[in-house]
């Protein structure tokens, strides 16, 4: 029995368009049915561009009829992470202040799908600016988790998780800054991949971290994200940032067995450095030992302590963060959730001295990381500490005290692919990420590919299944009553030192979170030598 269209995979659609069995208008009016149906439960789309869709499938149908389809996205629907900029259709960064934001232009990728043929279903709900979530205090409710409508999606690419896991739509672009394609990828069960930095353009993309963002896919299927990443991978002349390096088939490298491949697993990650739950743990074994069934070798690899690497990415992210919107956050904070202006105000406290020391540090781990790979192909880690949580209850503060497992692949600037390995007790998706060395996204797409192929969690889709009672969130802003009043007003007269002035919820906010931040600059060594040159001069 045939599945129902909107569950069927890019791949599968490319090939049912090109044979002429299925009609892309069919397959859009499908998608939109979905996301009438299931949005208001799960608010993966801020807004949905049906008459647009529609338009470009009768004429993707069209075409394909007279000249056949221009690439396998040809008449297939997607949606973009509303941070990606689509002309005459507004871009918000699902933020109040952007909430009227028409751009003039299209980002690089969104010209790129148009070009394949693609078909824009909407734009996706996102965390503020890519960072500032899950927020009950923006025009728009926060994503809830199809697979447990209470709990957390993912971020900061939420909806794209959220939208392709219940089927609204087969791909979406997100980002990932610290593990914003994977994080979500890993929660919602889907197939996310963060390219190397540099293969694909951040062109029209609001940015959070000039240093550190990327933009990838997520997509049911690891030979979807391939098919996908295709598409919008590759130099753009008017994006300093990408490599001028050839972009292989993708989709020609997948394959089902992995003989003569040499993987690394990082265990000390999520067993001693911050220690995973049991049934991510065990996944994770089940996982190492398919891979080996598959042919693969897999051997131990010890890369710098986890702590390093979120105390580079961290500074980096917040110093460059801070600098964005400076202006915004000191004229206008209240049009930003408490969570962003959580995240980003300290920044304002970062040195100069700090930010360049975390820019060579992160060279150093970069240069460790690739040099660990050594003759393997890969490496393989847990994506997240265990299944999604109760996203009421979390805290801005989890940003700064417990260290991500994604966020050392964008300090080293490689690419990494993340694939659901299993569901817990309660039904939620577990997930493990595949890291590949500079520009080799076609090795660990074909390991994801042939695990993928080699298991069953590609046949289990979300029920969208409430829970017995929801919980109120709990306060986003820290009390006054709370904070130490010496810290307090210490952090007031840093602030007042550089020119500024802020109001007391964000200064108790900036009490609480730097602490975290200080002990992160503290790991940056002082001494660094010559050769640790900034990680924004190239060496790959």
């Amino acid at each position: 029995m045939k599945k129902p269209l909107h569950l069927r995979s890019i791949a599968e659609c490319a090939r049912e368009i090109a044979s002429g069995t299925l009609s892309p208008v069919e397959l859009t009016e499908a998608c939109l049915s979905v996301i009438e149906k299931h949005n208001p439960d799960v608010n993966a789309f801020l807004e949905v561009t049906a008459d647009l869709a529609l338009d470009q499938a009768r004429a993707a149908e069209e075409e394909i009829r007279r000249i056949g389809p221009r690439s396998p996205m040809h008449g297939i629907p997607f949606a973009l992470k509303d941070i990606y900029d689509t002309r005459k259709i507004a871009t918000t960064g699902n933020s109040a202040l952007y909430q009227n934001r028409i751009p003039v232009n299209d980002s690089a990728c969104t010209e790129r799908l148009y070009g394949a043929g693609a078909v824009l279903v909407g734009k996706l709900a996102t965390h503020e600016f890519a960072t500032g979530g899950p927020a009950y205090d923006l025009p728009w409710p926060p994503v809830s988790n199809p697979w447990l409508l209470d709990r957390f999606p993912g971020g900061s690419s939420s909806g794209s998780g959220a939208a392709v896991a219940t089927g609204m739509v087969p791909g979406a672009l997100g980002s990932d800054t610290a593990g914003s394609i994977r994080l979500p990828a890993a929660f919602c069960g889907v197939a996310g991949l963060k390219p190397t930095y540099g293969r694909v353009s951040k062109r029209g993309v609001l940015p959070l971290s000039w240093t550190l963002d990327t933009c990838g896919p997520l997509a049911w299927t690891v030979e979807d994200a391939a098919i996908m990443l295709q598409i919008i991978a590759g130099h753009d002349s008017l994006d300093p940032c990408t490599a001028k390096r050839e972009v292989p088939n993708y989709k020609s490298a997948l394959q089902e067995d992995l003989k003569g491949m040499r993987i690394g697993v990082v265990r000390h990650f999520y067993l001693q450095d911050s220690p995973a739950d049991d049934t991510t743990v065990a996944a994770m074994e089940d996982a190492v030992q398919t891979l080996k069934d598959l042919g693969a070798t897999l051997v131990e690899v010890t890369l710098p302590p986890l702590a390093d690497y979120q105390a580079v990415t961290r500074i980096i992210i917040v110093s460059e963060a801070f600098a964005i919107h400076r202006e915004g956050l000191l004229s206008k904070p209240e049009l930003y959730s408490a969570v962003t202006r959580y995240r980003i105000m300290p920044g304002a406290l970062v040195s100069a001295a700090e930010y360049s020391n975390a820019l060579r540090f992160q060279r150093v781990l970069a240069n460790k990381t690739v040099n660990a790979m050594g003759s393997l192909d890969a490496l393989l880690t847990a994506t997240t500490y265990g299944p999604a949580p109760v996203q009421s209850q979390m805290r801005a503060e989890a940003n700064f005290a417990k260290p991500p497992l994604t966020g050392a692949f964008n300090a080293a600037q490689l690419p990494a692919l993340s694939v659901c390995n299993g569901f817990a007790p309660e039904g939620l998706p577990l997930a493990m990420q595949i890291v590949g060395k500079p520009f080799d996204e076609a090795t660990i797409l074909r390991i994801g590919h042939a695990y993928e192929r080699a298991t069953k969690w590609r046949d289990i889709r979300p029920a969208l299944k409430h829970p017995e009672h929801y919980v109120e969130p709990i306060k986003t802003d820290v009390s006054l009553g709370t904070v130490d009043p010496t810290a307090l007003e210490q952090y007031r007269v840093r602030i007042e030192s550089q020119g500024m002035q802020i109001d007391d919820r964000q200064l108790t906010n900036l009490t609480e979170a730097m602490p975290h931040l200080e002990a992160m600059i503290e790991r940056i060594p002082k001494d660094l030598e010559f050769e640790a040159v900034p990680s924004s001069i190239f060496s790959w």
